[in-house]
């Protein structure tokens, strides 16, 4: 991948974030991206387009950091499902934390039928199957429904803290999360 196009995305994931998507013109990223537009619709057919891949590479990106964290961090599947809160909590507490790119494109583009709303409604589907695997793989009674209950215990975090940085949300979402986790593994145990 070019150097430019590289430089060209992440310049608009950090305003997008910052500034919100509608708030940042195509005048904006290419001024501080140091670029042309004519450069940037070499690489991006539309600003449009521009979002799709920003938020697909952020969505990618996220995963993998979680994936990889949890995999190296955690052997057995129980063990993943009750770290995930810890990656969360170590991944919201971070100065560089932006939030869930999804969430916020959503709300810009609350459409259902906008491409970017179906984009993010399509990586918050993937976010919870990437939950209810991992509480498949620690033996959850019904791991969709755990999967649901702890993507909104995220969700809600995520929202608080880019609300108030600090707030302390994501702690008691993992104290929430800790005992959803518990009652679903002991009732599969029983």
């Amino acid at each position: 991948m070019s150097v430019l196009r590289e430089k060209i995305l992440h310049v608009a994931s950090d305003l997008f974030q910052t500034r919100g998507i509608n708030s940042t013109g195509v005048d904006t990223i290419v001024a501080v991206a140091g670029t042309t537009k004519m450069t940037l619709y070499k690489y991006f057919r539309s600003k449009e387009e521009l979002i799709l891949e920003v938020l697909q590479k952020g969505h990618s990106d996220f995963t993998t950091w979680l994936g990889h964290n949890l995999s190296k961090n955690a052997k057995k599947p129980s063990d993943r499902l009750q770290k995930l809160f810890d990656f969360i909590e170590e991944w919201v507490t971070a100065p560089d934390f932006r939030g869930m790119a999804f969430l916020k494109a959503s709300a810009e583009f609350p459409n259902e039928e906008n491409p970017v709303h179906r984009l993010s409604a399509e990586q918050s589907r993937q976010f919870r199957q990437f939950l209810a695997e991992l509480a498949a793989d620690a033996g959850a009674r019904d791991p969709d429904s755990l999967a649901l209950q702890l993507s909104i215990l995220i969700e809600g975090a995520i929202q608080a803290e880019q609300i108030k940085r600090g707030s302390g949300a994501i702690k008691y979402a993992k104290k929430a999360a800790k005992l959803l986790i518990e009652n679903s593994l002991e009732k599969q145990a029983a």
